[in-house]
């Protein structure tokens, strides 16, 4: 097939891909996450990343160790898995357990106890999005593909056919179980990250690693 025909096949499928959405997916609120009642949308998030929040005045410095309880991968009817399997989600869990507590490592003691000055942070695996084999990574170099993930690069969005990941976070003071904070993110990686596009879970892999530092960061 001559290679310019292939280029403009390629092109019209990502442009037909743009108007069907990129299969994007919307985090909703989760209504089995338990702190799901307490959060609200966050009418100050502009990046679609943390749709849902709830917070209160904390001073985080007051913690200096932390427990991590193990991933959990959310079973309710309002999950955003699709067809994804079994094993997928499980290896996105271990993954989610490694990555976290490794960031969480470099600002608290992680203990696995209960005490003063103590924070515990449970996660919930709600939805992910594999990425599109072949064209995900296609599409960074075809013309209507890049034209595309410039303007999510610029804008801080999603790459075209590009998996991303879905999750809860709810942190507890470890001493009392009052809930500090939570949230719904959506996480994915740069939109030219060219290396998260190759292979099924490696932009969700890359998002998993990328707010894990984001939540760190929020404790410094």
């Amino acid at each position: 097939m001559d290679s310019s025909i292939a280029t403009r096949g390629l092109g019209l499928l990502l442009l037909c891909s743009i108007a069907a959405g990129c299969a994007s997916v919307a985090p909703v609120p989760y209504s089995d996450v338990a702190s799901s009642s307490y959060m609200a949308p966050d009418t100050s998030d502009t990046t679609g990343r943390v749709p849902y929040r709830y917070a209160t005045e904390v001073d985080w410095r007051s913690y200096n160790k932390a427990i991590l309880d193990p991933v959990a991968i959310y079973h309710g009817r309002d999950h955003q898995f699709g067809d994804m399997s079994d094993s997928d989600k499980a290896e996105l869990a271990a993954h989610m357990q490694t990555s976290f507590m490794t960031r969480l490592a470099s600002r608290f003691a992680m203990v696995n106890r209960r005490g003063p000055n103590t924070l515990r942070v449970r996660l919930t695996l709600t939805g992910a999005v594999a990425n599109t084999p072949v064209l995900g990574t296609l599409s960074r170099f075809d013309m209507a593909g890049a034209v595309y993930n410039g303007v999510q690069a610029a804008r801080g969005g999603e790459g075209m056919m590009t998996g991303s990941v879905i999750y809860a976070v709810e942190i507890f003071d470890a001493s009392t179980a009052r809930l500090l904070s939570a949230y719904v993110t959506k996480q994915y990686p740069d939109a030219y990250d060219i290396k998260s596009s190759i292979g099924p879970l490696a932009a969700s892999f890359a998002g998993i690693d990328k707010g894990a530092e984001s939540l760190v960061t929020q404790f410094r």
